[in-house]
C-alpha cells in the first residue's frame, strides 16, 4: 500500500472540508447543478453566488499581475490553450511529455526524456510562476495534463529570472476553483490494456477557491518495446497520480496559494527474446531472455505555499517549496547475471527545500525594475546492491559465483540564485531588457558565475516584431544524477569501468544567441521565424552507466548548438485553437570522442547521445527534425 505525504494528505482533507462547507452554506434552492462544470442558472444572484463571482474576478486580476512580474521578454514562447489541451489527441488523458511534443522543436528520447532543440534534458518546470525543483529523471511524466489550464515552453535567451536550467522553461498555469466549478469523472480505454480513470472537484466557498484531481492509469506498453512486434514483452505499468489547489482571497490585492501534487509509477522493463546467455551463474548457463522480469517504480511528491501582493507599482511573489523524488530500480538476479554479469538493485532518493521571491517595480513610463532570488537545499542518498562475477586481466569469467557489493553514498547541495534587470522602453516601438544573475552552487565542488542577459524586441509595426538577444548561461549538474559509485570496488570484476579515472563533474557555462520575427500575413495568418546559437564549454549530458536504467550525468569538454525554427500559427476564427508547422534542425561538432568527467559505470558507449534525437554532441551529422501540423474548425 502506498504512503502519501502527510502534508498533501492534509491538503485534501481541507479541500474536502471546503466542499462540505460549500454544501452546507449553500441554500436548498440552488444546490441544483447540471451534470458538467457549471452550476444550474437561478433567478437571482444569491450572497454566496456573489461572493464567488468576486473572488473570482480578484483571481482573474490577480493572475495578471503576476505574469507581470516574471514575463518572458525577448524569449521565445509558444503556449498550448485549453482549447488545443481538449482537442489534441487523447484530450486531457494525453500524457504531458506527449502534451510537450507539440511545441517546436521539441523531441523525446528512448528513456521518455524531452530535448528541446537538439539539448540534453536541461528544461525547468514551473507550476503558476513558480519554480518546481527538479526530480530524478524516470519513465514516467510526473506532472499530468488534466490539471493543467494552459502550457508554455518557454526557450531563446531567457530573462535573467531564469536560471540553472535554461534550455527551456516548461510553465504550468493550473486549473483553479474559480474557473472550473463543479465535478467530473471519465474513463478512457484504448488498445493494449490502456484504461485509465479520473476524478476532478473545483468550486468556490467563501474567500477560499479549491480544485483536486486523481487519475490512475493501467497501460500494456509503458516504455519503448524494443522488439519488432507489436506487442511488447513485460511492458505494463501503473500510475496514479493527484493534484491540488487551493487559493485565499486575503483582500483585492492580495492572496495564498497552496499547491501540491504526488505520483507513484510502476513500471515493468521490456524484454528482448532470444538473446544469447554470457555468464555462468553457479552452474546455470541457459535463460530465457522473455522471461527476464525487471523493474522499476517512481515516487514523486511536492508542496508549494505562495504569498502574492499587488501594491500598485509594486507586484512580489514569496513561495516556500518542498520536493521529494524516489526512484528503485529491482534487476532479475539470475537473468541479469547470467546476460551481462551485473545485477544492480539501486535504489536514489533526493529531497529539496527551498525558498523563492520574485518582484517588479514600474519606476515610470519607461522602466520597470524587476529583481530577485532562489535558494535550494537537496539532500540526495544513492543505495546500491550489485551482483558481479569476478574477472582476469582479459574480462574472462573466473568464478561462477557472484560476489555482493554494497555501495552506498550521500551528498547534500546548496544552489543560490539573484537576479536584477530592467525593462527599458526608450521608444514605443522599441522594449530593451537588460540585467544579469548572480548563481552560486555549493555540491561536488563550489562554483559561482554572473552571467548577463539583454534582449531587444522592436515592433516597426503592429503585424511586425522583431527579437534578438544573449545570454550566458550558467547550469549545475543536476545533485541527484551525479554518479557516486566508487570506482576500486568494483576492479577485477564484471562491472568494472572501462575508464579508471574520474575528475569531480563541472557545471556548464554558455554563450547563447538568438534573433527571430513574426509577421501577420493577412488576417488569421501569423509566420515567425528563429534562429539560435550555443557555445558551451564543460557540456552536460546524461547517459545510462551500468545495468540500471537510470541516468546519469558526464561532461564533453566542448559543444556546440545551433539551429532555426519556422512556424505557421492559422487562427481563422476566435474559436479555434491555434495550430503551428515547425521544423528544427541541431547539431555539434566532434569536439571529443569520449566524455571527460563523471563518467563511472561498465558502458560509457551507452550514452543519451545515442538516443533518438540523434547523436547531439560526438558528431555534426546529428540534424533531429520535428515537425507538426494541426488543422481545427470551429463551424462547418
Amino acid at each position: 500500500m502506498k504512503k502519501f505525504p502527510v502534508a498533501f494528505g492534509a491538503l485534501f482533507l481541507l479541500t474536502n472540508i471546503a466542499i462540505a462547507q460549500e454544501a452546507a452554506s449553500t441554500p436548498a434552492a440552488s444546490t441544483t447543478t447540471t451534470s458538467g462544470l457549471t452550476p444550474a442558472a437561478s433567478p437571482s444572484p444569491s450572497p454566496t453566488t456573489a461572493q464567488a463571482e468576486q473572488v473570482t474576478v480578484t483571481s482573474q486580476e490577480l493572475d495578471i499581475s503576476r505574469e507581470a512580474i516574471v514575463p518572458s521578454l525577448g524569449a521565445t514562447r509558444y503556449t498550448i490553450g485549453p482549447d488545443r489541451l481538449d482537442s489534441q489527441a487523447q484530450g486531457e488523458n494525453a500524457p504531458f511529455n506527449e502534451t510537450i511534443l507539440r511545441f517546436p522543436g521539441v523531441a523525446r528520447d528512448s528513456f521518455g526524456q524531452l530535448h528541446v532543440r537538439g539539448e540534453h534534458a536541461n528544461l525547468q518546470y514551473r507550476i503558476d510562476d513558480v519554480l518546481l525543483p527538479e526530480s530524478i529523471p524516470g519513465f514516467g511524466p510526473e506532472l499530468a495534463t488534466r490539471f493543467a489550464d494552459n502550457i508554455s515552453l518557454i526557450t531563446g535567451a531567457l530573462p535573467a529570472q531564469f536560471g540553472f536550467r535554461e534550455t527551456g522553461v516548461i510553465d504550468i498555469h493550473t486549473k483553479n476553483g474559480a474557473a472550473f466549478i463543479g465535478s467530473e469523472a471519465s474513463i478512457y480505454v484504448g488498445s493494449f490494456d490502456t484504461l485509465m480513470e479520473s476524478l476532478e472537484r473545483g468550486g468556490v466557498t467563501g474567500k477560499l477557491s479549491y480544485y483536486v484531481t486523481q487519475s490512475y492509469l493501467h497501460d500494456g506498453i509503458g516504455i519503448e518495446n524494443p522488439t519488432r512486434s507489436s506487442s511488447p514483452i513485460h511492458d505494463d505499468t501503473d500510475q496514479f497520480k493527484e493534484f491540488a489547489y487551493l487559493s485565499y482571497i486575503i483582500d483585492d490585492t492580495s492572496r495564498f496559494t497552496l499547491l501540491a501534487g504526488d505520483d507513484h509509477n510502476d513500471f515493468q522493463i521490456p524484454n528482448n527474446p532470444g538473446q544469447p546467455p554470457m555468464f555462468n551463474d553457479m552452474g546455470r548457463t541457459r535463460f530465457n531472455s522473455a522471461k527476464l522480469d525487471e523493474n522499476q517504480s517512481e515516487d514523486n511528491a511536492y508542496e508549494i505555499l505562495t504569498y502574492q501582493k499587488n501594491a500598485g507599482d509594486l507586484n512580489f511573489q514569496a513561495s516556500v517549496f518542498n520536493r521529494y523524488s524516489k526512484i528503485l530500480f529491482r534487476p532479475d538476479n539470475v537473468g541479469d547475471l547470467i546476460f551481462t554479469g551485473v545485477a544492480s538493485r539501486v535504489d536514489r532518493d533526493v529531497l529539496s527545500n527551498g525558498a523563492e521571491f520574485d518582484s517588479s517595480y514600474k519606476l515610470n513610463d519607461e522602466h520597470t525594475i524587476r529583481a530577485g532570488f532562489i535558494f535550494t537545499e537537496q539532500y540526495a542518498t544513492v543505495d546500491t546492491v550489485t551482483l558481479v562475477f569476478p574477472v582476469d586481466a582479459n574480462g574472462n569469467q573466473t568464478s561462477t559465483t557472484p560476489r555482493r557489493i554494497v555501495d552506498n553514498h550521500d551528498k547534500y547541495g546548496y544552489f543560490y540564485g539573484f537576479y536584477l534587470q530592467d525593462e527599458w522602453k526608450p521608444l514605443d516601438q522599441v522594449t530593451v531588457n537588460f540585467g544579469g544573475r548572480l548563481d552560486f552552487v555549493n555540491a561536488f565542488s563550489d562554483e559561482n558565475q554572473f552571467s548577463p542577459r539583454i534582449s531587444v524586441v522592436y515592433k516597426p509595426w503592429d503585424s511586425t516584431a522583431l527579437h534578438v538577444g544573449y545570454a550566458r548561461y550558467f547550469t549545475p549538474p543536476p545533485l541527484e544524477a551525479v554518479p557516486q559509485s566508487t570506482i576500486a570496488k568494483f576492479a577485477g570484476t564484471t562491472n568494472q569501468s572501462a575508464i579508471t579515472k574520474d575528475s569531480p563533474i563541472s557545471s556548464e557555462r554558455a554563450h547563447y544567441f538568438d534573433i527571430g520575427a513574426t509577421q501577420k500575413i493577412m488576417e488569421g495568418w501569423n509566420v515567425g521565424i528563429d534562429g539560435f546559437y550555443k557555445s558551451s564549454h564543460s557540456t552536460l549530458d546524461e547517459g545510462q552507466f551500468g545495468e540500471a536504467l537510470i541516468q546519469s550525468s558526464f561532461n564533453y569538454k566542448r559543444g556546440r548548438i545551433y539551429g532555426g525554427e519556422f512556424t505557421i500559427r492559422p487562427n481563422m476564427h476566435s474559436s479555434t485553437s491555434i495550430g503551428f508547422f515547425s521544423i528544427t534542425t541541431s547539431a555539434g561538432p566532434p569536439q571529443s570522442a569520449l566524455p571527460t568527467r563523471g563518467t563511472i559505470g561498465k558502458s560509457q558507449a551507452i550514452s543519451s547521445t545515442e538516443a533518438d534525437y540523434g547523436e547531439a554532441l560526438p558528431t555534426p551529422k546529428a540534424c533531429p527534425i520535428t515537425g507538426l501540423l494541426i488543422w481545427r474548425f470551429s463551424e462547418i
